[in-house]
């Protein structure tokens, strides 16, 4: 590897500091985006139990509120019903609304630059492949040649190419993954907050 390294020359370092970031942001997102963490599946139902005769105690809400993304939305819900018992149905889904905006924020952190590094690191690649070809045609002069100089700019020129495909490649197929997997988990959220509105709502005439 440092033999590959050093065959490439100065353009492939800014590469492997990519590569680092995108592997980091990868393992990042692997761990932050698992289903217990964002949309446990059993979730909404207990937050529905816990609240059917009355608004739960605030140690329950907060408890609901760390648990994962989707307890900040239901929480956020019962929030606003614990603050303002008569809330009408639109400024209760605003606030479910607005807690829905910061935990899709969340969810999507990271990716913008993990897809940053997928679309730069093919140029960053192509940039040391032209200047492994700068190198080819510095070290030729009429009517002589120099055989090594020929063989480091095409070794620059390839390894470059070729490292910035190695990290684009995954890169980009992990933001996609995770891009997928976000937008599948802002509509569970989309769904369970307003089945949890609902509730809320009815719950809302039981408290007056």
């Amino acid at each position: 590897m440092l033999s590959i390294i050093q065959a490439a020359g100065w353009p492939i370092w800014p590469l492997l500091a990519c590569s680092v970031v995108a592997l980091a942001l990868i393992i990042e997102r692997l761990l932050s985006l698992r289903e217990h963490l964002v949309a446990p599946p059993s979730l909404l139902e207990q937050a529905i139990q816990a609240s059917l005769q009355s608004i739960p105690q605030a140690d329950v809400i907060a408890q609901l509120e760390q648990h994962s993304s989707l307890g900040q939305v239901l929480a956020s819900g019962l929030h606003a019903l614990q603050s303002s018992p008569a809330i009408n149905d639109v400024d209760l889904r605003y606030s479910m609304e607005v807690a829905g905006r910061r935990a899709a924020h969340t969810l999507e952190k990271y990716l913008s630059a993990l897809a940053t590094i997928a679309s730069a690191a093919p140029l960053l690649g192509l940039l040391g492949t032209v200047i492994g070809m700068i190198d080819i045609f510095g070290s030729q002069t009429p009517g002589a040649g120099n055989p090594a100089q020929l063989a480091q700019g095409i070794s620059m020129a390839l390894y470059n190419t070729a490292f910035g495909l190695i990290v684009a490649i995954p890169s980009l197929m992990f933001w996609r993954y995770f891009r997928g997997r976000v937008d599948a988990y802002v509509l569970s959220l989309e769904l369970d907050a307003e089945r949890f509105a609902r509730h809320l709502l009815v719950l809302r005439g039981k408290l007056r």
